[in-house]
C-alpha cells in the first residue's frame, strides 16, 4: 500500500561542536536580541554568562521538572521587569521547558545550550504542570530559534544522569518509528539516532571523559529530538507525562523505566518498526534489549525504584504495562547471552595467529547471533548437528558432500567472488564444485576426452592469454564435465578409468584443442543431506549445462571457471549460484569438415573461447 505523509522540517538553527559556547553572544545578536534573560542553574551558568557579557540583564535559576505554571509565572515577572528581549537557557529539560513557556507567552526568541541529552530543545512541544496534572501542547511558537550544542558542557554530567537522559532521547527515536504520521525521512533519522545511542552510551558509561563518545551521544540525542519534532507523540510519552505530572517523578528516569515496557506492549501492533529498532540496537528483541542496556549501565528499571507505590497506579491504563514497569519485569524476549558470547570470545585471546583469531571469534559472534535472533530451540540445533554429521559421514574422496553444501548455500560463490573477482580484466571465475579430481590424465592436443560416451560431439578450441592479450605458452589446463545424463565419472563405478576429464598443456601460442561431448543440465546428487535440504525447501537440484576449466601458469593466479551453454536450462536458477553473465557463451553448430580428422554422422558443435588470466 502506498504510504502517504507530510513532512515539515523544523527551522531551528543548530550550532554543534566543542567550545561552541563562545558563539552564544553572536547567536543572540543574530536574532536581534540585546537584553538577555539567562535561565540556568549553577552548572555552567557562569561560563555562559561570561560568554554573553553585558547582554545579560537578568537571571533566573528556579526552573523545575515538568515546568510548573507557578514557576513560569515567577520567571515571567523577571523577564518583564528586566525588559528582556531574548531568553538563553543552559541546562537540561527543565530549563529548556521554562524557556519555551516564556517564549510562547511573550514571543521572545530562544537560544538553548543543552547540558544533557533531553532532546526537547529541538521540538515544538511544551509540557506544563498545574495542580498535579501535566498537559502538552504543540506550536511553532514553542520551537527554539537556535540550539548550541557544546560537547564540553556534557563532560561533567554524571553517569547516573547520563544514562536516563540518553534513554529519554532513545524514546524519542523509538516512538517516532511507529508514530501514525511517520515518514521515510523520520525513519532514517530515528534509526541513525538509535544506532548512535546504542554505540555511544556504553562507551560514555565506561569512560565519562571520552569526548568522541560524548559527541556521538549528543549528536544522536539531537537527531532523536528532531524525530519527535516531526511526528506526534504516542503511548510512551502520554504515560510518562501522566506519571510525571501526577506523582512528580523524575522525567528522564520515568522515560527510562517505561520505554522497554511500552515497546513490549506495542510489539503486536508495530512488529516491523520494533524489528528495525532491534536491528539498530544489534539485539534480537527490541524491548528486552533496551531493558538489558539500561540494567547493564546501572539505570533504573522499575517505578518502585523511583519511589512510587504500587497502589498509586490504580485506574491508570494500560494496567499491564504499569504493573510490569512498577515491578521492573524484564519484557518477554530472548535471554541475554552477551556475557556468554564475550566469555567464549575471550577464550581465544591467546590465539597466536591474528588471522585465525579474527576468523574464529567472528564466527562465534555470528553463530551466537544466529541462534539468538532466531530463538533457536535445542531440537532444531540437534537436527542441525545431525545434518552436519550425516554430511561428513557420506563424504569421501569421490563424494564431497560438504563442498556441495557450501555450493548450494552460495558460500562457495561468495568466497569465489571475494578471492577471484578483483580485476575486470581477467575471465570471471566460478566455483570449483565437488567433482574435481586431482591429477587428471594428461592428453595431447586434439584428443577426445569423452572416452566413447554417447553425446553430441563438441570441438573445443581455446586460447590462454594474459590481460594484455599476449599468449601464455605452457599453461596447464584441467578440464572436466558430466556426461549427457548428468553424471561425472566418479559417480559411475562401472567405468574403467577417468573420462570427460583431462589435463592439457597449451602450445607456444597459448592454444589447446580437444573433442568432448556437449554438456547438459543435470541434478546435483539428491541421495544425501544436501538433497534432503533442497527437497525440504522446495528448491530444484539442477545445474545449468557447463564445462569446468582450471588454468594455471608460473607467475599467474590460477583461474577456476566454467563456461555455460547459451540458451541452456537453469541459467537463471543454477542451484549452486555459479552462473555469471560473461561465462554464458555460444556452443555453436559446426560447419564444414570436423577438425582433427573426426568423422561425425549427425552434426557437431564447437566452442571457441579465449581465457584471460592475471598475475
Amino acid at each position: 500500500m502506498t504510504r502517504g505523509f507530510v513532512h515539515s522540517p523544523a527551522p531551528t538553527r543548530v550550532v554543534f561542536g566543542a567550545g561552541t559556547v563562545t558563539a552564544v553572544a553572536e547567536e543572540v545578536r543574530r536574532l536581534g536580541g540585546s537584553r538577555v534573560l539567562l535561565v540556568a542553574r549553577a552548572r555552567h551558568a557562569e561560563r555562559v554568562a561570561a560568554a554573553l557579557g553585558d547582554l545579560v540583564v537578568a537571571r533566573f535559576d528556579g526552573a523545575r521538572m515538568h515546568t510548573p505554571v507557578e514557576v513560569t509565572a515567577q520567571a515571567l515577572d523577571v523577564l518583564k521587569g528586566a525588559a528582556a528581549d531574548c531568553v538563553v537557557a543552559v541546562g537540561g529539560g527543565s530549563t529548556t521547558g521554562l524557556a519555551k513557556a516564556l517564549a510562547v507567552r511573550t514571543g521572545v526568541p530562544q537560544v538553548i545550550l543543552p547540558t544533557t541529552y533531553a532532546g526537547s530543545e529541538v521540538t515544538p512541544v511544551l509540557g506544563e504542570t498545574e495542580n498535579g496534572r501535566k498537559t502538552t501542547r504543540r506550536s511553532p511558537d514553542i520551537l527554539p530559534e537556535t540550539v548550541i550544542y557544546d560537547v564540553d558542557l556534557t563532560l561533567d554530567l554524571p553517569v547516573s544522569i547520563t544514562v536516563p537522559s540518553a534513554v529519554n532521547a532513545l524514546a524519542h527515536a523509538v516512538e517516532a518509528l511507529y508514530a501514525p504520521d511517520a515518514n521515510p525521512a523520520v525513519d532514517a533519522v530515528a534509526l541513525q539516532a538509535i544506532r548512535g545511542i546504542a554505540r555511544a552510551l556504553p562507551a560514555v558509561a565506561a569512560n565519562p571523559s571520552d569526548v568522541d563518545a560524548r559527541a556521538e551521544l549528543l549528536e544522536a540525542a539531537w537527531l532523536a529530538g528532531s524525530c519527535l519534532a516531526a511526528v506526534s507523540m504516542g503511548l510512551h510519552h502520554k504515560l510518562c507525562h501522566q506519571l510525571g505530572g501526577q506523582f512528580d517523578l523524575p522525567h528522564a528516569e520515568t522515560h527510562t523505566v517505561m520505554l522497554p515496557q511500552v515497546m513490549a506492549y506495542k510489539q503486536n501492533e508495530a512488529p516491523e518498526a520494533l524489528a528495525r529498532v532491534a536491528e539498530a540496537l544489534g539485539v534480537p528483541d527490541a524491548a528486552a534489549g533496551v531493558f538489558d542496556l539500561v540494567r547493564s549501565l546501572g539505570g533504573p528499571t522499575s517505578l518502585r525504584e523511583l519511589g512510587l507505590t504500587e497502589s498509586s497506579l490504580d485506574g491508570i491504563e494500560p494496567a499491564s504495562v504499569l504493573r510490569a514497569a512498577w515491578a521492573g519485569v524484564r519484557p518477554d524476549g530472548v535471554p541475554d547471552v552477551s556475557a556468554l558470547t564475550a566469555q567464549v570470545i575471550a577464550s581465544f585471546d591467546d590465539t597466536p595467529d591474528p588471522r585465525l583469531k579474527q576468523l574464529i571469534t567472528d564466527l562465534v559472534r555470528h553463530l551466537h547471533h544466529f541462534a539468538v535472533s532466531n530463538d533457536l530451540t535445542e531440537q532444531e540445533w540437534l537436527f542441525a548437528i545431525g545434518f552436519l554429521t550425516r554430511t561428513g559421514q557420506i563424504s569421501d574422496d569421490k563424494r564431497k558432500e560438504f563442498v556441495l553444501l557450501s555450493d548450494t548455500l552460495g558460500v562457495s560463490s561468495v568466497v569465489d567472488a571475494l578471492t577471484n573477482s578483483r580485476s575486470p580484466l581477467t575471465t570471471p571465475s566460478a566455483v570449483l564444485g565437488p567433482f574435481y579430481v586431482e591429477g587428471p590424465p594428461a592428453m595431447d592436443r586434439g584428443a577426445d576426452i569423452s572416452g566413447g560416451l554417447d553425446g553430441e560431439p563438441l570441438w573445443v578450441s581455446a586460447a590462454i592469454t594474459d590481460t594484455d592479450g599476449k599468449p601464455v605458452p605452457g599453461a596447464v589446463v584441467d578440464v572436466w564435465q558430466s556426461n549427457k545424463d548428468g553424471f561425472y565419472d566418479v559417480q559411475l563405478p562401472d567405468l574403467d578409468g577417468p573420462v570427460l576429464r583431462a589435463r592439457f598443456v597449451a602450445d607456444d601460442e597459448g592454444r589447446l584443442e580437444f573433442w568432448t561431448i556437449l554438456p547438459h543440465e543435470y541434478p546435483v546428487p539428491e541421495d544425501g543431506p544436501v538433497g534432503q535440504m533442497l527437497d525440504g525447501t522446495d528448491r530444484h537440484p539442477y545445474r545449468a549445462p557447463h564445462v569446468h576449466f582450471m588454468i594455471g601458469a608460473p607467475g599467474f593466479h590460477t583461474l577456476v571457471t566454467q563456461l555455460f551453454v547459451k540458451g541452456g536450462l537453469y541459467l537463471d536458477s543454477d542451484t549452486v549460484f555459479g552462473v555469471k553473465e560473461d561465462l554464458i557463451v555460444e556452443f555453436g553448430h559446426g560447419e564444414g569438415a570436423p577438425p582433427a580428422g573426426r568423422e561425425v554422422a549427425d552434426g557437431w558443435r564447437r566452442l571457441d573461447y579465449t581465457f584471460r588470466i592475471g598475475r
